[in-house]
């Protein structure tokens, strides 16, 4: 397998950057010329002709082409199609000019029946077999190295003069007739300070894969050891340094094995077909507008993972959190403001296949039940949201008030509040094991149940062991250790926990719907397969949190004899502020920046 094992330079007798410096300024024409003659002395095109498209090649039977036509079209960002020949056609008239595809790339794989059986310096010897293939030409990503050169970016295989990192996945490509496989990507190591710029210089380059599907730990996307390369060769990184994937068109080459047709052939990895195409036409023609560029946040720490979200959606994001801070009650609470949080545990939730929600608090100890309106209604607004992105959802809270929790959820759904029911279950503390057990499938940390764990308004333990309301009054006996939960998670890679308001429950479904509509986020979080994806955004609307709904909600709960936090009213108010008077027109706030247009 080429998989390489460091990064060295071809030309020995002459400094590393001069001889960069060389290939970077050669015309793509002189490059093929000599490539055709065997004089072109350097192992990758990498860095070669920039500013100049490069293309990767896929050749196959004619009578397998319209499929692989549209499994090119299925998966866009690995395999974005820039020209599928004619049988036997040896050019590629709207790419370069006098080119000839059996001997103008580095080297070639040749494959028999699925099975890759070496490598070739040409395909001469396969003219007539040739006759009766098709040449599809794939963008690649050395197409943007120059822009991202431009843009003060540095590339580390350009410096350390090799190949670039390639890894194969465990996303799966839309599958097309018998082809079908996993995606490979592309990966390149940029300093954490550069990752917006890289994000936004490569995003509108969509004939050259455009953005990066990843960015953070490779585990996440199942590559095991970044320093084992399936293609390619070891990139050092610096410190400093993040991991940034982009999708690739070795991916081609994978289908092309699944479909073990009796001969096929691929370039080489890292050798490419220089087109006499300028790369700077792909940025221009872009046509993005201000507001759909990315920008780039953390969202885990442990492992590292970032996502993207375009500008747009960012600041309706950033507008729900301002809506937030304010304080009709004087109850404190700006000053537990801090900027992005919101924005950065919707990313989190949007990326999550599974979500843990635990709410409820029992200030009133003098009473039956002894919960406060304050909290339920966000959480489930929130489960409501997730169900309809169709994520798992579980509740979790109090043994004692288990059953009162699942009627209330069962007359949700009787109501119209929610769409279906969601698992509402109860965690016992019986040792230092529980929480494991819980969150992981055997007790396993390398196997969680949940991605995400999400407080709302819950208690949690004092230093000294017990649960205190906002009257400093012991409740210990009417709360479960469910806060464990959340401690144990720091010895649990992969899940993200959150603390949130009961508006800001509100306000993280609008988030999620708003991701839902951005397609910078959606690519992004769908790895850029099957993209454009047609999304179900009416079933998304109708999940968000509505003035009706809460205020139906809000009227179970105090049918359950659930009454308010601050005064203990049995009503129709939450933390001593009554319904329509704040909550409704917060609900109907959040709504208009969710809903807003941008023109």
């Amino acid at each position: 397998m080429d998989t390489g094992n460091s990064c060295s330079s071809t030309y020995n007798e002459k400094p590393v950057m001069q001889r960069i410096q060389a290939l970077a300024s050669m015309v793509p024409a002189t490059a093929r010329n000599l490539i055709r003659v065997r004089r072109f002395h350097a192992s990758t095109t990498s860095a070669v002709s920039q500013g100049y498209k490069q293309a990767n090649i896929v050749i196959v039977n004619k009578k397998f082409a319209d499929d692989f036509e549209k499994f090119c079209l299925a998966n866009s960002g690995a395999l974005p199609l820039l020209y599928r020949s004619k049988p036997g056609e040896w050019g590629a008239p709207p790419l370069s000019s006098n080119s000839d595809i059996r001997t103008d790339c580095l080297r070639y794989r040749k494959y028999e029946k699925g099975i890759f059986t070496g490598y070739l310096k040409n395909l001469m010897q396969y003219t007539e077999h040739l006759k009766e293939m098709v040449t599809f030409y794939v963008g690649c990503s050395y197409s943007f190295e120059s822009a991202v050169l431009e843009a003060g970016i540095p590339i580390r295989n350009v410096e350390q003069g090799c190949n670039v990192s390639m890894y194969r996945t465990n996303i799966q490509c839309a599958r097309v007739g018998g082809f079908q496989c996993n995606a490979v990507v592309s990966m390149r190591p940029i300093p954490v300070d550069k990752l917006d710029v890289a994000v936004q210089v490569s995003h509108c380059m969509v004939d050259a894969h455009g953005a990066p599907i990843h960015i953070g730990h490779p585990g996440l996307i199942g590559i095991d050891d970044l320093s084992v390369p399936d293609f390619g060769d070891v990139v050092e990184a610096h410190p400093g340094d993040v991991p940034v994937f982009w999708a690739c068109g070795v991916t081609g080459a994978e289908a092309v094995s699944s479909l073990k047709s009796p001969l096929a052939f691929t370039h080489a990895p890292g050798s490419m077909f220089l087109t006499d195409l300028r790369s700077e036409r792909l940025v221009t023609g872009g046509g993005t507008s201000s507001l759909e560029t990315p920008q780039v946040f953390c969202i885990s720490e442990n492992p590292p993972h970032y996502s993207v979200a375009s500008l747009s959606a960012v600041e309706k994001i950033r507008a729900l959190e301002r809506l937030l801070q304010q304080d009709p009650g004087d109850r404190g609470i700006k000053h537990l403001f801090i900027e992005d949080q919101l924005l950065k545990a919707s990313l989190s939730l949007s990326h999550a296949k599974s979500v843990l929600i635990t709410t409820g608090f029992p200030t009133h100890f003098n009473h039956q039940p002894p919960e406060e309106t304050d909290g339920p209604p966000g959480a489930i607004a929130m489960a409501a949201m997730l169900q309809a992105q169709k994520k798992g959802v579980v509740i979790v809270t109090d043994q004692r008030a288990l059953e009162m929790n699942k009627k209330i959820i069962e007359e949700a759904v009787e109501q119209g509040v929610m769409q279906a029911p969601v698992p509402v279950v109860s965690y016992q503390d019986d040792g230092d094991e529980s929480p494991l057990m819980f969150l992981c499938h055997d007790g396993n940390p390398r196997f969680p149940r949940f991605d995400h764990l999400v407080a709302i308004e819950r208690a949690g333990m004092a230093a000294d062991g017990n649960y205190y309301n906002a009257r400093k009054v012991n409740i210990k006996h009417l709360v479960d250790p469910i806060d464990k939960l959340f401690l144990a998670v720091k010895n649990i890679p992969g899940i993200v926990t959150t603390g949130v308001s009961n508006w800001a429950g509100y306000a993280m479904a609008c988030a999620l719907h708003i991701l839902s509509n951005c397609t910078v986020h959606e690519r992004y979080l769908h790895k850029a397969i099957g993209f454009p994806k047609v999304l179900d955004v009416d079933r998304y609307t109708a999940a968000l949190p509505t003035i009706l709904k809460e205020e139906k909600l809000l009227a179970l709960l105090v049918k359950h004899g659930i009454r308010s936090g601050k005064t203990g009213n049995l009503g129709m108010e939450v933390d001593g502020l009554l319904f329509h008077d704040v909550h409704s027109p917060m609900i109907k706030k959040l709504l208009e920046i969710t809903l807003e247009r941008h023109e």
